[in-house]
């Protein structure tokens, strides 16, 4: 409820003032003014939760000068607070290497009023031996099992990284280890 406040009232801010510039003149105690979105902090839990319901986000690196930002496939391991992932050899590890410092972004849009994003600052940690092959393997679990849930489909995935766990050529597993991060969420 608003108190009766006159557009070119000084305690006219915000949706009020809005209301009043689309040509409002008076609001009245028992006027209905329509709430705008608010753009808020999410709770840690809940990015952590929205990290944990994806399985691909914006991997964001330095090569040189130029900033990089592209789609990768991921799982995330809530228990190690980790992003999991592979690569070929090519130009965004040779990047990783020389500079280990990256971002990672995953946003879910249900529109331009409803969303929530998070944005995770890390460090690259390229795997080797045992491990990477623990890692993809927990990588191909944690994405198909991911599949199963949300898209309701029963995938090859394990077969398709099992195979290269099997074989001699692995490709390069990598952890991001996630030194912080940051959310918003926008609700109508």
């Amino acid at each position: 409820m608003y108190d009766n406040y006159h557009c070119r009232s000084p305690k006219v801010v915000g949706n009020l003032r809005r209301y009043c510039r689309e040509g409002g003149d008076m609001i009245k105690e028992g006027d209905m003014i329509k709430e705008e979105a608010v753009i808020q902090d999410l709770k840690t839990r809940e990015a952590k939760q929205l990290l944990k319901d994806n399985y691909i986000g914006y991997l964001s690196y330095l090569a040189g000068e130029w900033p990089y930002s592209l789609p990768i496939t991921y799982y995330y391991d809530k228990a190690k607070n980790i992003i999991i992932s592979y690569a070929n050899e090519g130009h965004k590890i040779e990047a990783m290497r020389k500079n280990p410092n990256v971002s990672f972004g995953v946003t879910q849009i249900d529109s331009v009023s409803e969303w929530r994003s998070v944005l995770v600052h890390g460090k690259f940690e390229e795997l080797q031996g045992i491990d990477a092959k623990y890692y993809l393997h927990e990588f191909a679990k944690g994405v198909s099992r991911l599949l199963r849930r949300k898209e309701g489909r029963d995938t090859k995935a394990i077969s398709e990284f099992s195979s290269k766990i099997e074989s001699e050529q692995v490709p390069i597993v990598y952890r991001i280890m996630i030194d912080g991060m940051t959310s918003k969420y926008r609700d109508q």
